[in-house]
């Protein structure tokens, strides 16, 4: 015998309460909260994510009711910097081995990723998403992307799924979706913004508090510690867009 499903009544966004009919019925909780997915290029800013970008962006979406899911690349960083004395360091580092400290060791292979697996998708900055998601650091517009971050970006852009980009990581998403004449972003420096027109996006000067909203295209950024002298400040624009992807997903 199959069991009828009855929608009791929903409690809030994403959350149902059922009741499985049976002889003897009874009550469930089913929890339907929106993934959302945060896409991680190391740990620290000098090399990876940006750590307090990346946990800020875990705890808003936390805080909206929805479910993080972390993912990173399965590729060597462009290199290691000690980020105690500000020099390179002669080792080698995964990138998703190091995302994984932020992520508690809760994170997927960006391969193994696509639309079908979260409901939008989040980039926190740091310079790992303009070394190591992308060579925007040392090549400008004229920069390549890692295959698998360009592969999951348009597919995401291609299946209408919100695209959040924090800090420097709209370079990333200028130079896959510029084509597209996509709005972005990365707060007010004249020479990175050009470099982000360079590639067919546009740029918008948005202060560390605000976001820009791209609407059409389902695209939001905030500059983040691109402009930002504190962590409250930088929160109040990573906040404003976590609930922008969050409410449109």
């Amino acid at each position: 015998m199959h069991p009828k499903i009855f929608i009791l009544r929903k409690e809030n966004p994403g959350f149902f309460r059922f009741r499985i009919g049976f002889t003897n019925s009874f009550t469930i909780v089913g929890n339907m909260k929106k993934k959302i997915g945060v896409v991680l290029s190391g740990c620290g800013v000098f090399d990876g994510s940006e750590i307090h970008e990346a946990v800020l962006t875990l705890l808003a979406i936390d805080k909206a009711g929805a479910q993080a899911v972390c993912m990173a690349p399965d590729v060597h960083q462009h290199h290691v910097i000690n980020h105690l004395t500000g020099n390179e360091a002669e080792e080698k580092r995964n990138v998703l081995v190091e995302s994984a400290r932020i992520a508690r060791g809760d994170i997927q292979d960006l391969a193994a990723m696509g639309p079908d697996d979260v409901d939008a998708v989040v980039f926190p900055g740091g310079f790992g998403a303009a070394k190591n998601l992308c060579s925007f650091a040392f090549d400008g517009p004229n920069a390549k992307v890692n295959p698998e971050a360009e592969r999951f970006l348009k597919a995401m852009f291609e299946a209408r799924k919100p695209i959040g980009l924090v800090c420097i990581a709209p370079a990333v998403g200028a130079l896959v979706l510029g084509g597209n004449g996509i709005e972005v972003t990365i707060g007010n420096d004249a020479d990175t913004a050009a470099g982000i027109n360079a590639t067919g996006a546009r740029h918008v000067d948005c202060p560390v508090t605000g976001i820009h909203i791209d609407e059409s295209r389902k695209v939001v950024s905030t500059p983040a510690y691109m402009t930002g002298k504190s962590i409250s400040e930088v929160n109040t624009g990573i906040e404003k867009l976590v609930r922008t992807v969050v409410e449109w997903s």
